[in-house]
């Protein structure tokens, strides 16, 4: 019998796909990587497992970072497994290549990368010639049963997905092109006078760099201009009113910074005021009602501005909550949609979401929901459900499901979402709107009121909303106004001018950069602009949180609070690349341009073949700019550092690669310069100021030995006595030789804290926190203690406060910027006093899930594998000691007794904890104990009552209560 493979892109959404066919294509037999019945295998990816790469014969192994073997453009592109999931790669190659598997689902997500994940596994499968089985496409908007279900009921065809196929190959491609050998030929420039200097680049996170480079130059070169207001408050029969100076005259002209209500001196200012002062006014006003429509309905990106705006939630942070509530809550649906509108068929289950929330017991949203129902508000409208406005995704919405077991950052974003859904159903928000103009001849001010009339859509935010109304902030704006009688004349009481500053644009926070790359740096403030804007942004919204994080990684950008600022590295990128003239990679808007063929591509209006090649044009004209530019240096705005040359006292000069001295103001430059980037960490020039003032500066993170190593170091400028002049060091803060030397050293720093080992004053000390009688001192000048422990450990500083805490309580906080020699990779950890072996070390936090069956043997088998690789290490004392251990009788390995009520799920035999979890876990998988809600939670039959003494209790509760049940543990 044929049999049919669909293959997921996550393992999650391969159990939601067996969950909702199983009532229409029966029961799935569970095996180790897939699920199997009579008619479909359904297995899954755990996101990409194949990536390009170039061919054998194209490929550059020694050099490649030289401009000899550039530009790289090979014909074709070869395959490869990512390193961490072969395994589970294998495994779907496996399934693919059944005999009885006759045809292919496509079930990865619903977009260009889920298409992509899926097309690379389909070609690795075939290896040198296609795989030859017929494909369909599961195209999934929603991850309820129901939707799955239909979405089998109306899979897509090959032809269908054509264009999308090829635009995914296509951004892959151009993507590796364009960042193998720009970042290639950047390095190769910037490394060409010696060292290695990794240089970055690509075709979307460089012009998005380009960006905020951009803006913050802006902030730099803006010098603040002093205006003046004119603020008066008038006298009627009624009562006071505010009011503020202008020019009805005034027109728009070439200062961006003039308006109407500005005058740019202080004796203009203090003239009208007293002009007015006292004075009589006649009054005109006009009122007029106006509404206010609520917002359109969330894609993605205006998804991350809204909850980076309202909760500080990064891109990213958001994009994985969203991901939480579609995949694993069913709450909403695919949140990686650039639509804000519906499909025109929707209306029904827009109703039925409406019934779902008016019944849900969410009694802040259920109220909303309900009147809505009642007053038929939900009703077809092209605003809403409009076809020609839904690509692949339509906007992002609350599903049928309401959910249960959220976090708290998960129901924040769910409520803001079905806030937002709810409200596009509504009226508009109705206001009047009074303008009133004050005249004391010649001079006019102005009053604006806008009071609410009816709150509409803005009933479902409450007061907070109301308050934030268009023009509600500004002062002189949304206040109630006291009546004027026709004809009547008011009162001038007081009159004030106001001085202020002109201010330089504000500084990207995540909500405003994603704004702009989502309209290719263009500043558009209006909805439906933007969205018509949206297919010549920068990225999708799928990537664009991931091209924000990893300019973060690569420290060209980094978060001060909301803000991003640029770093010196990312100036000097900006630097090259415009001096290069390589403005493919610094404008925003031209490659918005690529952005929008690869959206036309998507819809068979553009062929691949024409894209790539205009991406291989710009690949060799980036590489031949770089490889042929043959001046000195790179023209650019350079500064000029505040502290004195340390070698004659001249001023020091920033040209492209270095700080140099330019000599006293009439005199030769005396030789002395240093490195802008020493081991490809780029000074900034607040950082250069502090080394030449200081002779050193540091710890400071991100160098890079020429192996590659990242390494945390102080910088020194020490005088050179052959080269009479100072040249920049790395200094380590090897202290071994004063040490050895027996000099005597005196302390000068407060003390953190007692000794561990002998009580006395801890202090810093070179590169260590050590004990004051582990060095020498004049109170004992022969040391007797040997605590020592490093200020940076595996690239993690340890700030004084963590050191003390450490002495206080025994541990740090949990440290988190670890680096593991062996793995290079990140970790987690405490620094703890480890009295045993006399020294501190690593103590990491208890992990937050159960062991997987079979873990535990292999803990246990690693366990001593490890024991025994210490022992030998160890020195003879403690070998010894581990020898008489081991003679002792093994009561341990043999486990203890479960009580009677665990037997009864277990069994009666001895049995160690880790077993006796990994039996317990069997247990409730083969009686389906799990709450389908919360996964988490294990609901208990007759057996586990008697084991838990509760009706349900949490997975990571098993352990300790099994613990309870074991020979007296």
């Amino acid at each position: 019998m044929t049999k049919t493979l669909v293959i997921a892109e996550k393992p999650s959404v391969a159990q939601d796909i067996v969950r909702a066919l199983t009532p229409v294509a029966g029961k799935f037999e569970k095996h180790e990587d897939h699920f199997e019945n009579d008619r479909y295998v359904v297995t899954s990816a755990v996101g990409h497992l194949v990536e390009i790469q170039a061919p054998e014969q194209f490929d550059v192994k020694r050099g490649k970072w030289s401009f000899a073997h550039l530009p790289v453009i090979p014909p074709f592109f070869d395959l490869k497994p990512v390193d961490k999931t072969k395994s589970r790669l294998n495994a779907v190659v496996k399934q693919a290549k059944r005999k009885d598997v006759t045809d292919l689902i496509n079930a990865c997500d619903a977009g260009r990368e889920g298409e992509l994940i899926f097309r690379l596994i389909e070609q690795y499968a075939g290896g040198s010639k296609p795989l030859g089985k017929p494909v369909k496409r599961l195209w999934l908007q929603s991850m309820t049963p129901q939707a799955i279900r239909d979405g089998f009921d109306a899979l897509r065809t090959e032809q269908q997905m054509a264009g999308l196929a090829s635009a995914a190959r296509s951004r892959s491609e151009a993507d590796w092109l364009v960042g193998i050998n720009g970042t290639r030929a950047m390095t190769a420039f910037n490394s060409r006078d010696g060292g290695f200097f990794l240089t970055t680049v690509g075709r979307v996170q460089t012009p998005t760099l380009s960006l905020v480079v951009e803006r913050e130059e802006k902030i730099r070169k803006f010098v603040s201009r002093d205006y003046w207001e004119i603020h008066a408050t008038f006298g009627a029969q009624a009562g006071e009113y505010a009011a503020k100076w202008f020019d009805p005259k005034w027109k728009k002209g070439e200062d961006v910074e003039a308006r109407a209500d500005r005058v740019w001196s202080a004796a203009e200012a203090q003239s009208i005021a007293n002009a007015v002062r006292g004075k009589q006014a006649t009054v005109t006003e006009e009122s007029k009602p106006t509404t206010q429509a609520s917002p359109l309905l969330f894609d993605l990106t205006s998804l991350q501005r809204e909850a980076n705006g309202k909760f500080g939630f990064s891109a990213k942070t958001t994009l994985a909550l969203a991901q939480s509530l579609y995949e694993r809550h069913k709450a909403l649906t695919y949140p990686r949609t650039d639509s804000r509108a519906l499909p025109e068929d929707y209306l029904p289950v827009a109703k039925q979401t409406f019934e779902m929330l008016a019944d849900s017991g969410m009694r802040h949203l259920a109220p909303h929901a309900l009147t809505a129902l009642n007053n038929n508000y939900v009703r077809p409208s092209k605003r809403i459900f409009d076809n020609s406005k839904v690509s692949d995704h339509f906007a992002i919405i609350p599903t049928l499901q309401a959910p249960s077991g959220l976090s708290e950052a998960e129901q924040k974003l769910y409520d803001l979402v079905v806030r937002r859904f709810m409200a596009v159903f509504f009226p508009s928000a109705e206001y009047t709107v009074t303008t009133r103009i004050s005249t004391v001849a010649p001079h006019s001010f102005k009053t604006e009121g806008k009071v609410l009339v009816k709150p509409g859509w803005l009933a479902i935010y409450g007061k907070e909303a109301a308050d934030e109304v268009e023009g509600g902030k500004d002062g002189d704006k949304g206040q109630n106004l006291v009546p004027v009688k026709p004809g009547e004349m008011v009162n001038t009481l007081q009159v004030d001018p106001k001085g202020l500053k002109t201010k330089p644009p504000a500084r990207y926070s995540e909500a405003t950069l994603l704004g702009a790359m989502e309209s290719a740096g263009k500043q558009i403030d209006d909805d439906e602009l933007r969205e018509a804007m949206q297919e010549k942004g920068l990225g999708t919204p799928a990537t664009r949180a991931a091209i924000i994080e990893g300019l973060l990684t690569e420290k060209y950008m980094l978060r001060e609070g909301r803000e991003i600022i640029p770093t010196a590295k990312a100036f000097q990128l900006m630097t090259l690349l415009r001096g290069l003239e390589v403005e493919e990679l610094c404008r925003a808007d031209l490659t918005g341009e690529w952005e929008y063929k690869l959206s036309q591509m998507e819809k068979g209006q553009l062929s691949r073949e024409a894209f790539m090649a205009e991406i291989a044009a710009m690949t060799e004209r980036m590489v031949k700019k770089a490889k042929e530019y043959d001046r000195d240096t790179i023209p650019g705005d350079y500064a000029t550092l505040e502290s004195p040359c340390p070698n004659c006292g001249g001023v020091v000069k920033e040209n492209y690669r270095r700080f140099a001295c330019a000599g006293k103001p009439g005199a030769e430059p005396c030789g002395f310069s240093f490195g802008k980037s020493p081991a490809g960490r780029t000074f900034e020039t607040a950082e250069a100021n502090a080394l030449l003032r200081d002779k050193k500066i540091g710890p400071l993170e991100g160098f890079r030995s020429k192996a590659g190593w990242p390494f945390t170091s102080e910088i020194v400028i020490k005088y050179d006595d052959e080269a009479h002049n100072y040249k920049l060091e790395f200094d380590f803060g090897d202290d071994k030789k004063g040490e050895e030397s027996g000099e005597i050293v005196e302390f000068e720093d407060a003390s953190l804290g007692a000794c561990p080992i002998c009580g006395s004053e801890v202090h810093e000390h070179g590169s260590n926190y050590v004990c004051s009688k582990a060095v020498p001192t004049a109170a004992q000048p022969t040391p007797s203690c040997t605590f020592k422990s490093g200020k940076i450990i595996l690239q993690q500083p340890v700030e004084r406060e963590q050191m003390t805490k450490l002495l206080e309580t025994g541990k740090t906080d949990l440290l988190d910027k670890f680096v593991s020699m062996r793995t290079r990779r990140n970790f987690k950890a405490h620094l703890a006093w480890d009295k045993e072996a006399g020294k501190v070390n690593f103590e990491f936090a208890p992990s937050k899930f159960p062991p997987r069956p079979g873990a535990a043997a292999k803990t246990i088998a690693a366990k001593a594998k490890a024991t025994s690789a210490t022992a030998k290490k160890a020195p003879a004392k403690k070998a010894a000691t581990k020898t008489a251990a081991a003679k002792a009788p093994r009561k341990a390995a043999a486990g203890k007794a479960p009580s009677t009520a665990l037997a009864a799920v277990i069994g009666a035999e001895p049995v160690a904890r880790p077993e006796a979890v990994k039996k317990m876990w069997e247990y409730i998988k083969a009686h389906n104990l799990q709450d389908p809600k919360d996964k988490r939670t294990i609901v208990a039959d007759d057996k586990l009552r008697a084991v838990f003494g509760k009706d349900s209790a949490g997975m990571f509760e098993l352990a300790g209560i099994l613990g309870n049940h074991l020979g007296g543990e």
